[in-house]
C-alpha cells in the first residue's frame, strides 16, 4: 500500500509504521528500520454470497466448499504460528470471510496471540450484531468493498441490492465504533463512479479510502480488456492526490491509499515536485524507498483456504508450500524455492523499461504477476506502468537528508 495522505500531508495513521516505520511523535516520522515480517492475508474460505466479476480468488456461490478448507482448530494453529513468527497483522479475507460461522472465534484467537486482526469483506453480511461480535472479539478494522454507485456496483457484484447491503454493513460497523474503510477496485467500467462513491461515503462517515488497481488473477484476469488506459490511470491518481491534499488543507484528515501498482510511487514523487517543490519530492522519495516497493514474497504473504502459502493473495496459481505440512515460518524462510528467491532478488533480473528506470528502488518493477499474466515474462514490464520516458529516465532525487 502507498499512503497518499502520509506522503503528501504527513497524516498519522495506524498502518504507517508498517509502510514507512512511522513514529508519529517525530516531525518527520520515518525511521530507517524495515518491516521484518510479512503482513499475512488469510483467505479463510472460497465460499461467497456474491459473484464479483473481478474476484482474484474466483469465488462465488453461497455455500462453503466444505472439507478442504482449514478447520477452526487448524486456523487457530496457523494464527499461533503467525504470531510466533512475528507477523504484525493478519487480514481475514475470502471469498467472503463472514460465511464462516467461526470468524469471531478466529479473530479473538488472533488478538489473544498478539496479532492485529483486520477484515476484508463485501459488507453485505455485516449486521449490527455481527459487527459488535467482531469488535468484541478484537477486530481492529473492516475494509468494505464497494465498486461503483448502485447500478454499477451490483453489476460488478453479480447480485441486485449488493450496494445497499454494503452501505448498511458500513453503517453497522460505524454504529458499534468499529473503524471502517472503503476498498474500491478501479477499472474502465467504474471509473466514472469513483468520485460519487467517495462523496456518498464521506456523508456516511467513512474517512479511509483504499483504491486498488486491477489484479490480473482469478476472474480479474478476464477483465484486462476493461482495465484503465495509461491516461485514465494517471488522471485517477492525480485526482486522488488533489482531493487528499485539498481535504487536509481544509482540516479533514482523510486517509487515502493506493494499492497494487507501484508505478504510483514514481508518480507521487513527480506530483510532489510539481506541487510542493524539490525538497518535498526528496522527502516523498525517501519514505517510499524505505517502504521498499512491490512487497510480493517479502512484506506480504497469503495463505489460502486450504493452507497453501502464496507470495501474495493474488498469486493463486503457485504454492510455496502448505501449512498442514510445514509451519508458515519454515515455508516463508525457505529460499531454496526458486520463485521466492527470485522475487527477493528481482532488481538484477528486471528487463525492458524497468531495468534502467530511476524509480526502480521505490517500485521494484511493480507487479511481477501482472507482467507474467500479460505475457511479458516474470521480469518484464508491468503493463500497468503509466510513467512516460521522461519521468523514468535520469537519476533519482537525492534523499531528504542529502542537504
Amino acid at each position: 500500500m502507498i499512503s497518499v495522505s502520509t506522503l503528501l500531508c504527513d497524516h498519522a495513521a495506524g498502518g504507517n509504521r508498517l509502510r514507512y516505520d512511522v513514529d508519529t511523535g517525530d516531525t518527520d516520522p520515518v525511521s530507517t528500520a524495515p518491516q521484518r515480517r510479512p503482513v499475512v492475508v488469510w483467505n479463510t474460505t472460497n465460499g461467497c454470497n456474491l459473484r464479483c466479476a473481478h474476484c482474484y480468488a474466483g469465488s462465488g456461490g453461497p455455500e462453503r466448499p466444505g472439507g478442504d478448507e482449514l478447520t477452526t482448530e487448524e486456523g487457530k494453529r496457523l494464527l499461533s504460528e503467525l504470531a510466533d513468527y512475528g507477523a504484525p497483522v493478519v487480514l481475514f479475507s475470502g471469498g467472503e470471510p463472514l460465511v464462516r460461522d467461526d470468524l469471531a472465534e478466529l479473530v479473538a484467537h488472533a488478538a489473544d496471540e498478539g496479532l492485529r486482526p483486520v477484515l476484508s469483506t463485501n459488507g453485505t453480511l455485516l449486521t449490527v450484531e455481527r459487527a459488535r461480535e467482531l469488535k468484541r472479539a478484537g477486530l481492529a478494522y473492516a475494509g468494505v468493498s464497494v465498486d461503483g454507485l448502485p447500478e454499477r456496483n451490483d453489476e460488478f457484484r453479480g447480485v441486485d441490492g449488493a450496494f445497499d447491503a454494503a452501505i448498511d454493513g458500513i453503517e453497522s460497523c460505524l454504529d458499534v465504533g468499529l473503524k471502517t474503510g472503503l476498498r474500491y477496485t478501479v477499472t474502465g467500467r467504474n471509473v466514472d463512479d469513483l468520485e460519487g462513491v467517495i462523496e456518498l461515503l464521506r456523508e456516511v462517515g467513512v474517512d479511509r479510502f483504499c483504491f486498488y488497481h486491477l489484479a490480473y488473477s482469478g476472474r480479474g484476469a478476464d477483465l484486462e480488456g476493461v482495465d484503465l488506459t495509461d491516461d485514465q490511470r494517471r488522471r485517477v491518481v492525480r485526482t486522488l492526490c488533489d482531493r487528499t491534499v485539498e481535504a487536509h488543507r481544509s482540516g479533514d484528515d482523510i486517509e487515502t491509499l493506493l494499492v497494487g501498482n507501484y508505478a504510483d510511487a514514481g508518480f507521487l514523487v513527480e506530483y510532489a515536485r510539481e506541487r510542493f517543490g524539490e525538497v518535498a519530492a526528496r522527502r516523498v522519495y525517501d519514505r517510499l524507498e524505505r517502504n521498499g516497493g512491490d512487497p510480493a514474497g517479502e512484506r506480504v504473504a497469503a495463505v489460502d483456504s486450504r493452507g497453501n502459502v502464496h507470495p501474495t493473495q493474488f498469486w493463486r496459481t503457485y504454492s510455496l508450500g502448505n501449512v498442514r505440512d510445514r509451519s508458515f515460518g519454515d515455508i516463508w524462510e525457505d529460499e531454496s524455492n526458486p520463485l521466492l528467491a527470485a522475487l527477493r532478488n528481482r532488481s538484477e533480473r528486471l528487463r525492458g523499461r524497468c531495468a534502467e528506470c530511476r524509480y526502480q528502488e521505490v517500485c521494484r518493477g511493480g507487479s511481477r504477476l501482472r507482467a507474467l499474466s500479460a505475457g511479458n515474462g516474470l521480469f518484464g514490464p508491468d503493463p500497468q506502468c503509466y510513467l512516460d520516458a521522461e519521468e523514468r529516465r535520469g537519476a533519482p532525487p537525492p534523499t531528504a537528508d542529502a542537504d
